[in-house]
Order: C-alpha cells, then sequence, then structure tokens
C-alpha cells in the first residue's frame, strides 16, 4: 500500500482530534474553566412575586384577611390587598376601570356581567342567609313570617346588592312583605345596624352573623324557604401582574384555602 504523504497524515490527525475535542469540551466547561450546571426542564413554575390588589364582597372580610394572610406566608414576596365592599360597587369599580387584579363577588349574576371585563370565574364558596336579632332575640323572633310585624324595625341590603336580592326572593317566595326601615349598601351595614340596636332584626349570610358572636343571635331559616349565595372569582383582563394573579384565583380553590373557608362557615363550591 502506498505511503500518506507526511503533510496529509498531519493534516488528517489534527481533524480528528478536533472532531474528538468538541463535544468534551460543550460538555464540560463554559469556557472559563467551571463546570456548567445541566439545565433543568419539567420543573414545577412558580408565580412572580406582586402586589395584588383584590376587590371583594364585604362578606368575605373576615375570611379573606385570614386568607390573605396564609397565601403570602405560603408566597414570599407576594402581597395581598383587599378592598371590600358591595358585589354591585364592585362591579362599577371594574367598569371605570380601578386598578385592580382579581374579583370575588358574593353571586354570579354581578360577575356575569362583567364578562368581557375578566377571565372566566370559578365557584369558591356558597353561603345562605340567616335572620340576625339583636342579642337575646328579645322579640323572639323565631322565622321569616315574624319579620312582616310592624312594631318591629327591620333592615334590608338593598334589593341590587346580592344579599338584598336573595333576601327578596325568599321574602316573595313565602309571600312575606316586610316594611324596611332602611336599606343598605352591603351585608355588613346590615349586620352593623342589628349590632348597634339600630334595628330589631335583619337578613345577613350565615358567616356574618357568626362574625358576630356576641352581639346578635342567628335564627336558622328552613333549606326549603332560603336561598343560597355563590362566590365566583376571576382575574381582571386589567391586571398588570396576569400570572400572580391567577395564581391567587387558582389558590381559592385548594385544599389549604378551602379550609380556611369552612372554617369561617362557608359551604364548599
Amino acid at each position: 500500500m502506498p505511503a500518506f504523504p507526511t503533510a496529509r497524515r498531519t493534516t488528517v490527525c489534527l481533524t480528528l482530534a478536533a472532531a474528538l475535542l468538541v463535544p468534551l469540551t460543550a460538555c464540560g466547561s463554559d469556557g472559563d474553566g467551571e463546570d456548567v450546571e445541566p439545565r433543568k426542564t419539567g420543573a414545577a413554575s412558580t408565580p412572580p412575586a406582586a402586589q395584588l390588589t383584590v376587590l371583594a364582597a364585604a362578606s368575605l372580610t373576615d375570611v379573606f384577611k385570614t386568607a390573605g394572610a396564609a397565601y403570602e406566608k405560603d408566597h414570599p414576596g407576594t402581597k395581598v390587598t383587599f378592598s371590600f365592599a358591595g358585589s354591585q360597587e364592585l362591579a362599577a369599580q371594574v367598569r371605570q376601570g380601578a386598578p385592580a387584579d382579581a374579583l370575588v363577588t358574593a353571586d354570579t349574576k354581578t360577575m356575569d356581567g362583567l364578562g368581557s371585563d375578566t377571565g372566566t370565574p370559578t365557584v369558591i364558596a356558597k353561603n345562605r342567609l340567616v335572620i340576625a336579632t339583636t342579642e337575646g332575640n328579645p322579640y323572639k323572633i323565631d322565622d321569616l313570617k315574624d319579620l312582616a310585624d310592624t312594631k318591629l324595625k327591620v333592615v334590608l341590603a338593598a334589593p341590587e346588592v346580592p344579599v338584598g336580592r336573595y333576601s327578596k326572593k325568599v321574602l316573595d317566595a313565602q309571600q312575606i312583605k316586610v316594611k324596611a326601615v332602611s336599606q343598605e349598601p352591603n351585608v355588613r351595614a346590615v349586620l352593623s345596624k342589628v349590632e348597634l340596636g339600630e334595628a330589631d332584626a335583619g337578613l345577613v349570610y350565615q358567616t356574618d352573623a357568626a362574625s358576630a358572636p356576641d352581639k346578635v343571635d342567628a335564627i336558622t331559616i328552613p333549606d326549603a324557604q332560603n336561598a343560597i349565595a355563590e362566590y365566583p372569582a376571576a382575574t381582571l383582563k386589567t391586571s398588570e401582574h396576569p400570572e400572580a394573579a391567577a395564581a391567587f384565583v387558582a389558590w381559592l380553590s385548594t385544599p389549604a384555602a378551602q379550609k380556611i373557608l369552612k372554617e369561617a362557615g362557608f359551604q364548599q363550591p
């Protein structure tokens, strides 16, 4: 066999050596002599830290303060600020472009009316009505029909407020006419009137009555005469932190959040 010229043999050897070194160099260092950490794939994503503003129905005031603290503890760097009001007021704020990231209302009707402003809503809890009376129930109110007594000072929420709408529904179904001494902008205002003795009774959610056990008594309304309130939660399309907002809304349906809601007297969705 004829021998290769010396120069050609040298060229072939150098080419083979370079080919063998390329993969070793790519796997071994970053060019500075330090080992490169292998890229991890498929790792669970963590929502980015953010300052979130959540518009929430007034009846969520106490439980969301607890839930917010729990969320912040599990999501370092995230701060959740709540703005509580009647659902109809929250809807007006959304339509006016108030800066916020998520919305939780006390009824699906209000949320559905904001379809162009929100993401897909998810019901996170349910509630029911009770009759709240001044402590000790001095007028011996037993059921809904007792509220028709004109000697009683009964306070209700305005009909455009979810709890006011539910109240009207249950009273109309039983053909009970109540002459309210006032119509309040949210359920907490109704509760406050009863707590302060400015009203003898009012219709509120059972969770609101439970928040003031030393100030009001709660009279149960039978299921057949009651109404169930649903609480949908959704992100707002104007949110400046869409990923963090979506993470918070999703968290409200987790076992940890549901436990907090249940302990406050809310029903499971």
